[in-house]
């Protein structure tokens, strides 16, 4: 075929897709705005993390004490300058609350330790480390609102319920018992098969199965732990005499808090907009709508 035969076919192509072509280019830097907003307090929390870990010696105050003083600072101008509302300052306190019965659970029995001082030690745990679970539920509910999330074909209060907390009790148990995290993969599929998740762009509505976001996020939380444990939040046992990368099995474990963490957030959201049962419609796809699966 000539060339300018190749051309006179591909030209009205192009002409048709450049302008959505655009778009979605300025859809993903807008989307890439919105992630970075959602992670204000995430990212206060490694901002204190990364700066406290070089700063002198202070009489009377230990690093832990001051990034406790730091996150509760940040948490306060949160919610003066309306970036949370007092309904997402219950459910974070609730994230906070359930992350430190977990550490001095899994300190106690030596998965992780914190070996620096502190004033606000709790059995060993910095009540600080409540806020590296709390700042989950932050991006989650940050996420929710600036995003406009939707949940299509929610499996229902009671199924999601009962995953939660086998979920979060399996964090206890697997230390004396058989970790049942592959059986709770295979539920958590079973369930959410059919579940999408929809998010609005600069007015364009985008879906996403539900489970490719749990995946995608827990990934991301087990870079971010790389980042934590380097500025030394906390250490695992093998990095004791120097900071290696943490192992990769990790990211299944903070899948698996995401998703408690998204399925108390979701269900406290349909709660508030009478949403407790599921939805029937399937995502509709229209010009505006867009399946990034």
């Amino acid at each position: 075929m000539p060339l300018f035969q190749v051309r006179s076919l591909l030209l009205p192509l192009l002409t048709e897709a450049l302008p959505e072509m655009k778009k979605h280019s300025v859809n993903f830097l807008l989307f890439g705005w919105q992630q970075a907003l959602s992670c204000l307090f995430p990212a206060a929390i490694f901002l204190a993390l990364a700066v406290t870990k070089y700063l002198p010696p202070m009489p009377l105050l230990h690093r832990y004490d001051l990034i406790l003083m730091i996150c509760l600072f940040v948490q306060w101008l949160m919610v003066k300058y309306k970036l949370e509302t007092k309904d997402e300052l219950k459910v974070i306190l609730l994230f906070h609350v359930l992350g430190l019965l977990l550490e001095i659970y899994k300190v106690h029995i030596g998965s992780w330790s914190y070996p620096e001082k502190a004033w606000t030690k709790i059995f060993d745990v910095p009540l600080y480390s409540g806020f590296m679970y709390a700042s989950v539920g932050s991006y989650i509910c940050q996420a929710w609102r600036g995003f406009d999330l939707d949940v299509l074909n929610w499996p229902g209060s009671k199924k999601a319920g009962l995953l939660g907390i086998l979920i979060y009790g399996n964090f206890f148990s697997n230390h004396y018992m058989y970790d049942l995290r592959w059986f709770l993969f295979a539920a958590i599929l079973l369930l959410f098969f059919r579940c999408y998740v929809t998010f609005k762009v600069n007015g364009t509505v985008y879906s996403m199965p539900l489970s490719l976001s749990f995946v995608l996020i827990g990934f991301f939380i087990w870079i971010a732990e790389n980042i934590a444990t380097f500025f030394g939040a906390w250490q695992y046992p093998d990095q004791h005499t120097g900071w290696q990368v943490v192992h990769p099995s990790k990211i299944s474990s903070w899948l698996l808090l995401v998703i408690v963490s998204f399925l108390l957030t979701a269900q406290l959201k349909m709660v508030k907009q009478g949403k407790s049962r599921s939805r029937s419609a399937e995502p509709v796809q229209t010009k505006s709508h867009q399946d990034i699966s």
